[in-house]
């Protein structure tokens, strides 16, 4: 029985794939081939990177051209810059697999051997000269997990594979690819003596690095119906468009979303029951809930200051002032992308996972201060009620929060009132996120479920966050806050919508009570929500 893969490289027997080899341009990597080129594969963690060394690996030597030897030598971080120590377990690696490969036992101790006679700093050129002039066809080496090597060791293996450039194809690898999370050109190696040398000036003989990216629509969608044939279930027509907006087709989403849906939902085992859209809602929601390891190594790179530089504006609706590495890295990392307009975050799966994270300390504050009290006895929200409350939380715990959130303080307002959302939707309701990058904003709609007389009905509340400050003239604000809240609205379909300003130099001198205001724009109701900011108080009185 196959199944969607979500733990290392896809197995054809095993699991529904999308065929590695098609999610490059295979002439291509043929043509660099042939051309005696080394080059880059480079992409962010469980995009199918391994997959498709893998099964080119197998597409050459099935060819019968090439010798193609694949070698993982993530074994060799553990050692980090005891360099002769980390390449006894990459040289080890190389032996078992081509061993393996082979059907030859006696070529690991060969190798081994020839390693042991030899100076580590020149021990990988040996080995793999060796392995080039024992058998007759071009070797190309397939090299995975490079960048997991640091300092002195990373050093050493680019300037050995460096070194025997020249002796290709009769004594060294007609082909090397190297595979890793970032392109070679961007490492920034410490050594031992706290140099920095950088990657492009190690291994100056690169000729092109290639980016594997995520799947397409119709990837997705071909994925998907594997199942189908393979089982008879079914996925509604809408459940591609919906996967493609939560993952952006980043591969491990997609094949994540689609074990949880179809395996991990104990009732959806029955083969018979179609899956629909609003079980996909469910599906990711747990998803995230399960904090699966793939999402929370997302999450942790939020601690870093060259992540939070960008991340932050992003949060906080500020224009993205960024310098290149900073954003090549977090590319790299697939926690944003490129757009016309500039930077924003990957997908609206990351979109949630991000203030999750970073208000998880604190989110049971909420619900162990309130009861629910914002259910009115349909089971629908009583929004009125719910920000009512929130407004009061905000007012006596604002400051303490923003202790909860080191690095990103500034983004108080955004984080807390999402978190205090997150908090309410959990069980029967889901959060839209929107962060207006540039536009001094954040977008938030929260779409809640409930049942009258058994059948299902949802509430669509949407929310806008403006923050203002001494720099801003508040009836700009507001104005801006009417014309485009009432868009999301329709955009949205909501039922209501509220617009929640955030003052975070008491520019306006609000009270704790000051009352709302409820307006109209454009044929849409609006109500205007007052916080002054108490956080913002304490900082100038420490001052």
């Amino acid at each position: 029985m196959k199944f969607f893969n979500t733990a290392g490289p896809v197995n054809q027997p095993e699991h529904y794939k999308v065929d590695p080899l098609h999610r490059w341009d295979l002439e291509e990597i043929m043509m660099l081939i042939e051309q005696k080129k080394y080059f880059i594969l480079h992409a962010p963690r469980q995009t199918g990177k391994t997959s498709s060394l893998l099964a080119l690996k197998e597409y050459l030597n099935d060819e019968g051209k090439y010798l193609a030897v694949y070698a993982n030598v993530e074994a060799g971080q553990a050692s980090r810059n005891d360099i002769k120590s980390a390449l006894k377990a990459i040289i080890t690696e190389i032996a078992n697999r081509l061993a393996y490969l082979m059907k030859d036992n006696s070529i690991f101790d060969a190798l081994i051997d020839v390693f042991s006679k030899t100076e580590a700093e020149n021990g990988l050129n040996s080995v793999i000269s060796y392995i080039c002039i024992k058998y007759k066809k071009p070797v190309v080496l397939l090299i995975d997990e490079i960048d997991a090597l640091v300092g002195d060791t990373l050093i050493s293996v680019l300037r050995q594979l460096r070194a025997g450039y020249d002796k290709r194809p009769a004594s060294f690898p007609s082909t090397i690819i190297l595979c890793g999370v970032r392109d070679i050109k961007d490492y920034r190696i410490q050594t031992s003596g706290q140099d920095i040398i950088t990657g492009g000036s190690a291994f100056n003989i690169k000729a092109k690095s290639l980016r594997l990216g995520n799947f397409s629509k119709d990837d997705v969608i071909n994925l998907y119906t594997q199942h189908t044939k393979e089982t008879g279930q079914r996925f509604e027509e809408g459940c591609f468009d919906l996967v493609m907006s939560y993952t952006d087709g980043q591969p491990w989403l997609v094949n994540a979303l689609a074990y949880e849906v179809t395996s991990e939902i104990r009732e959806n085992r029955d083969r018979s029951i179609t899956i629909t859209p609003q079980m996909l809602e469910i599906a990711k929601e747990r998803l995230i809930l399960s904090r699966q390891t793939h999402l929370d190594q997302l999450a942790d790179k939020l601690k870093e200051d060259r992540v939070r530089r960008l991340i932050l504006p992003m949060i906080m609706g500020d224009e993205v002032e960024h310098n290149e590495d900073d954003a090549n890295y977090c590319i790299d990392l697939g926690l944003v992308k490129r757009i016309k307009k500039g930077l924003q975050i990957s997908n609206l799966i990351y979109k949630e996972v991000i203030p999750r994270e970073l208000t998880e300390v604190g989110q049971d504050m909420f619900l162990a201060r309130y009861r629910p009290d914002w259910i009115n006895d349909d089971g629908s929200i009583n929004t009125n009620t719910l920000l009512t409350l929130f407004k009061d939380f905000w007012n006596d715990n604002s400051g303490i929060w923003a202790s909860h959130i080191a690095g990103y303080q500034e983004a108080a307002p955004q984080l807390i009132t999402q978190a205090f959302l997150q908090r309410v939707a959990n069980g029967n309701g889901f959060i839209n996120r929107e962060y207006g990058v540039s536009r001094k904003r954040t977008d938030l709609m929260l779409k809640w479920s409930y049942f009258i007389n058994n059948q299902i009905h949802y509430q669509k509340v949407v929310m806008e966050l403006k923050v203002i400050n001494e720099r801003q003239n508040y009836e700009k604000v507001r104005q801006d806050a009417l014309i485009q809240t009432a868009e999301y609205a329709r955009i949205c379909g909501s039922d209501e919508a509220h617009i929640l300003i955030f003052d975070r130099n008491n520019t306006q001198n609000w009270s704790a009570t000051e009352p709302n205001e409820l307006t109209e724009h454009d044929g849409v109701k609006l109500e205007i929500w007052k916080f002054s900011d108490n956080w913002s108080k304490a900082k100038r009185k420490r001052r």
